[in-house]
């Protein structure tokens, strides 16, 4: 497979840079801190907070594979994309007016935001191999984290200037405004990927019925001969756990940081910009060591990183040491995620890329009910100890390191690249065991 060029390459990794404002200022840093300390009114709100990170879990987990399956029986992942971004900017802006008091509205419009978010993610993830090949696919894959992590970065920056005296704080315009900047922030800068990256697959015009039946048959028969790419479906069980301690840790630190160690929000959001350089430079540079050694051995290596990081946030009694674990934590986080889509996209064939990715986020949203689900739990039983809820979280990051370890990659590769020839052979119509 040839990689498309580098114009391609930019689109589809601008997205990532657009996109990751709505991660880093809703869901991690700034709004669910909002939601928390302003919008809900009692202890009460971190409880709601991850029923909500609970709830579009679901969701997400329950539509996407048969969706994936759709986008590629009919040849349309972009469509798929730009409608669920639309739909997360959309609901992004709406939740720029909610207020003090307004907790099942403001879980209510999140969870739709989040939804498009993570829905968006898929087909986005599925077009990694359309823009690469085996020789550059982890660099690719890096890439594309990096420049997620920077367009974090600057997001954060410009939210740090409008929490801290930009913007006036009358009605909590200060927090609210930045909002409206993750809308057309997302918004400006997918439009190279809306516009300009081209997909590959042949589009099928079809009455909705007709992609509705595909989708389920091409499901049913991928999970029925799922054996047959054990590598790719251990892959998925060992991300659905330690994607789990991942997601949880993401979606808590700040509210975590406030609890525990008394870290105000301007604090919270220098250390997220600390936090979001280090996972850039980690993408960036374990791209190339995915492509040097393989995506198994950089997982371990992040993995056991995290472990270590989070044992020290964990501990630490300081605002410090956590900077210390946030930093390691960073550093790891990006080549995880990044190591973890470029593996998954070299041990299933081409044709199955969309619905592939489509199981990766199942695997992934059906996760991350556990480890909120766990937090939360945690703290209902305890009166709210964070630290022991968070504590928890590191059981995830162990577990699914001893199944990761029982992965072949060289094996799980070469039986990709066997069906992609069986495929094309077939003329496109699948000659493989793993039906088309």
């Amino acid at each position: 497979m040839k990689a498309l060029g580098r114009r391609d390459v930019m689109g589809w990794a601008l997205y990532d840079f657009g996109s990751s404002a709505f991660n880093t200022l809703v869901v991690t840093f700034i709004f669910s801190r909002f939601f928390v300390d302003v919008i809900a009114t009692d202890d009460s709100g971190a409880i709601i907070w991850g029923r909500s990170l609970n709830i579009s879990a679901v969701v997400v987990a329950l539509m996407m594979p048969v969706l994936g399956a759709i986008a590629d029986y009919s040849g349309r992942k972009k469509t798929f994309l730009v409608v669920f971004a639309l739909q997360s900017i959309a609901f992004t802006l709406v939740l720029f007016f909610m207020g003090p008091g307004q907790v099942l509205p403001a879980a209510l419009i999140f969870i739709l935001a989040n939804i498009g978010f993570e829905s968006s993610n898929v087909f986005y993830n599925a077009f990694l191999p359309e823009i690469s090949d085996a020789k550059t696919i982890g660099r690719i894959s890096g890439f594309g984290y990096f420049l997620g992590y920077i367009g974090g970065l600057l997001a954060l920056a410009i939210s740090l200037g409008m929490v801290s005296g930009w913007v006036p704080s009358t009605n909590y315009l200060n927090v609210r405004s930045t909002l409206l900047l993750v809308a057309v922030w997302y918004f400006v800068f997918s439009l190279p990927m809306f516009l300009g990256v081209r997909e590959r697959a042949e589009r099928r015009s079809a009455p909705f019925r007709e992609y509705l039946r595909q989708g389920f048959q091409r499901l049913s028969a991928t999970t029925r001969h799922i054996g047959e790419l054990r590598e790719a479906a251990k892959l998925l069980i060992a991300r659905m756990i330690y994607n789990d301690g991942l997601v949880t840790i993401i979606g808590m630190a700040a509210i975590y940081a406030g609890a525990v160690l008394g870290m105000p929000q301007e604090a919270v959001l220098r250390m997220a910009i600390a936090l979001n350089v280090a996972a850039g430079l980690g993408a960036f540079g374990f791209g190339f060591l995915d492509d040097r050694i393989g995506g198994k051995k950089t997982l371990v290596i992040t993995l056991i990183g995290l472990i270590a990081a989070g044992a020290i946030g964990v501990a630490t009694k300081t605002q410090g040491g956590f900077w210390v674990a946030a930093t390691l934590i960073g550093i790891m986080m990006g080549p995880n995620q990044s190591a973890s889509r470029s593996l998954m996209a070299k041990l299933v064939p081409e044709h199955k890329h969309a619905e592939a990715f489509g199981l990766y986020a199942f695997s992934g949203k059906m996760s991350s009910l556990l480890g909120p689900l766990a937090y939360t739990t945690v703290l209902s039983v305890t009166g709210n100890n964070h630290r022991l809820a968070m504590s928890t979280i590191l059981l995830f990051f162990v577990v699914g390191l001893f199944i990761l370890l029982s992965v072949r990659e060289r094996e799980g590769t070469r039986l990709a690249d066997r069906l992609n020839e069986d495929f094309r052979s077939a003329g496109g119509a699948g000659s493989g065991s793993v039906a088309p």
